[in-house]
């Protein structure tokens, strides 16, 4: 049961993470689309390290709350979870990067 917990914990965590990737592409995706990534703002600078930094740091907890329940038991599982949030991390800034993309035309 302890183990559900902290999986459970896990994957809360990592939506907040994901939420955060979203973001990150949100507020990417003018300057890029615009060919001005080089000379952002300093507030576009602000935003974008926050929602970045911010995503990497919650999907490292992530991590961490996975590898207490599955690391050592069952490396199998960890392993593809592991897979699964680095991949859910890319599609959720390249949707949040679409979105924006659909809304502004």
């Amino acid at each position: 049961m302890e183990k559900w917990i902290t999986r459970l914990t896990a994957a809360l965590v990592a939506a907040g993470g994901l939420g955060l990737f979203w973001t990150f592409g949100v507020f990417v995706a003018v300057p890029w689309r615009e060919d001005r990534l080089l000379a952002l703002s300093g507030i576009e600078i602000q935003v974008l390290s926050v929602a970045l930094v911010g995503g990497l740091a919650v999907t490292w907890g992530a991590l961490h709350l996975l590898a207490i329940a599955d690391r050592e038991h069952n490396p199998q599982l960890y392993g593809v979870l592991r897979a699964a949030l680095l991949i859910a991390s890319a599609l959720s800034v390249a949707r949040g990067a679409l979105w924006t993309t659909a809304h502004l035309a």
